[in-house]
Formats: C-alpha cells, sequence, structure tokens
C-alpha cells in the first residue's frame, strides 16, 4: 500500500486519510475537492499532500466521498480509466441505486461499494479527525463482485483503522439504514423546526432548553447538501420510515388527547427495551 487518493475531502473523506497517516505513516495521499477552500484547508491540515484532478496510474486505492447523487458519474468515469491494479471504492450512505447503476461496466471488478458507519453533525475538513472511524463498522455491499486481490487492499486499511467488517445487500442496507440513520435526521432537523416556529412568538423559549433538548436537536446542524440528496436517492425506504414514525406519532397525540394516559405510560414502557437492546450491543 502505497498511494491513496480521495474525491471529497470532508469528514468521512478526511478522517479516513488522517487515521491511515496515523496507523500508515508511509502512505502517499492525494485529493481533490471541488470546494476550493475546502481543498486548501485539506492540504493546510495534512490530509492530503497533494492536490491532484485524477490520481496517478499506480494509485492503489481511490476513495469518492461525495454527496451520493453526485457519485455514479464520477465512478462511471474512473473506471473507465484507472489500472487493473487501482480499486475504487465508495463512502456513500446510500447504495442500491450505485450498485445498480455500476452492475454493467466493464471494469465493475475494479469497485467496492462501502459504507463506514461514522460521522458527527460536522462537515467539511476542519470536522476531520483520526479516530472517527476507528473501531466503527463498515458495511460492503456485492463483495464476490470485486476482484479478490483488489479487496485485499481494501481490507489493509479497514485492519489499519480497527474497523468491524459487514456484509450486506445493498437494498438490506437503504432499508436499514432509512430506519436507524436517515430517520433520525429527519426527527432531528423537524424538531428543530418545531422550537424555530415556537420562537416567533417565544422568543427567550431556547432559555427552557436543556441536554435532552440539545442531545436530541443535534443532527440537525448536519449539512443539509449532504442529507437531502441521502433522502432523495432512498426515497421509498426513508417514506416507509416516516410512515411509521408518523402512524406512532399520531397514537401517541391520540392517546393523549383523551387523557390515555395509562395507553401513554404502556408504550413508553414498552420502548424502554430498546435502550437494553443498545446496551447489549455496546
Amino acid at each position: 500500500m502505497r498511494k491513496i487518493h480521495i474525491i471529497g475531502l470532508g469528514l468521512l473523506g478526511g478522517s479516513f486519510s488522517l487515521g491511515l497517516r496515523a496507523a500508515l505513516p508511509n502512505l502517499t495521499i492525494t485529493g481533490m475537492d471541488h470546494n476550493q477552500t475546502h481543498l486548501e484547508q485539506a492540504l493546510q491540515l495534512g490530509i492530503i499532500d497533494e492536490a491532484k484532478t485524477t490520481p496517478d496510474r499506480d494509485t492503489d486505492i481511490v476513495v469518492v466521498a461525495i454527496p451520493v447523487h453526485t457519485i455514479i458519474p464520477v465512478l462511471e468515469d474512473l473506471l473507465d480509466k484507472v489500472s487493473e491494479q487501482t480499486l475504487v471504492m465508495d463512502f456513500g450512505s446510500t447504495k442500491e441505486n450505485i450498485c445498480a447503476g455500476l452492475a454493467d461496466h466493464p471494469n465493475r471488478k475494479n469497485f467496492l461499494a462501502a459504507h463506514p458507519i461514522a460521522g458527527t453533525e460536522y462537515s467539511g475538513p476542519k470536522a476531520a479527525f483520526p479516530d472517527l472511524l476507528k473501531e466503527k463498522i463498515m458495511i460492503l455491499c456485492e463483495m464476490e463482485k470485486t476482484d479478490i486481490h483488489l479487496k485485499a487492499k481494501a481490507y489493509t486499511t479497514f485492519e489499519a483503522l480497527n474497523m468491524k467488517i459487514r456484509f450486506m445487500e445493498a437494498h438490506d442496507h437503504d432499508n436499514q439504514l432509512a430506519f436507524v440513520s436517515h430517520l433520525s435526521h429527519i426527527s432531528s432537523f423537524m424538531l428543530g423546526k418545531t422550537v424555530l416556529d415556537k420562537m416567533q412568538d417565544d422568543k427567550n423559549i431556547l432559555d427552557m432548553a436543556g441536554s435532552g433538548f440539545a442531545s436530541t436537536v443535534r443532527l440537525a446542524k448536519s449539512s443539509p447538501d449532504m442529507w437531502a440528496p441521502i433522502l432523495q436517492e432512498n426515497k421509498d425506504n426513508v417514506l416507509e420510515a416516516l410512515n411509521g414514525y408518523i402512524r406512532n406519532l399520531t397514537e401517541f397525540r391520540d392517546h393523549l388527547a383523551y387523557e390515555q394516559f395509562e395507553d401513554l405510560r404502556k408504550i413508553m414502557k414498552k420502548t424502554n427495551q430498546i435502550g437494553e437492546i443498545l446496551d447489549l450491543k455496546n
């Protein structure tokens, strides 16, 4: 492993680079970002050694960490040009459309569909840090379609970061992430909007906000430029998750409206088990 090229030098791309620099100090890392300020920051922060619009022919891995609605044409262009020794890997938060879009590409064997389950509410190179991906889950889809020798290069980076590998079908990935990730962001955005709407009448309402509100609304600080495309790409699965969520909210509202307080208590008591499940997983 000698050379890595990263397209998209924000939180994920930048953290992948910084983490590998700490673990594999002899790497040369080049990169590109359409945002000139981000590109300059990535150079200043040591995320990349050099800015390049295209990877060298002897690059081991090219990572594409850009908004999901822009990924397919970038991947197609890369796969048209890279050598047989180069693995192209994307970090998109949705996988089904990407895998389908590349299914018939002549160099499909050079591609690995990957999604690191890691992130914060912040974005850009300045948000990146070396331990973001440490001991986190890396989901891989359609592994059987990737050349075995190129997969070994990816595993070298995952092992260097102590990541945990999980294999999933692309559709299952998108469906499950709609519930445990995408819905969480929607909930946070809409809670934030509800309070902002209330602030039009009660300017000082946030003086009453405690840590519970802050933790629940934290994801509302996430980048709309990243999350709007994710919701667009995963529309059907997100709608399924939203419909279930809205049904539960409506049921909860109705119990409250009709003073069915024991039913409310039972719903909340039953939902307590999510904490036990998460504790066991951790």
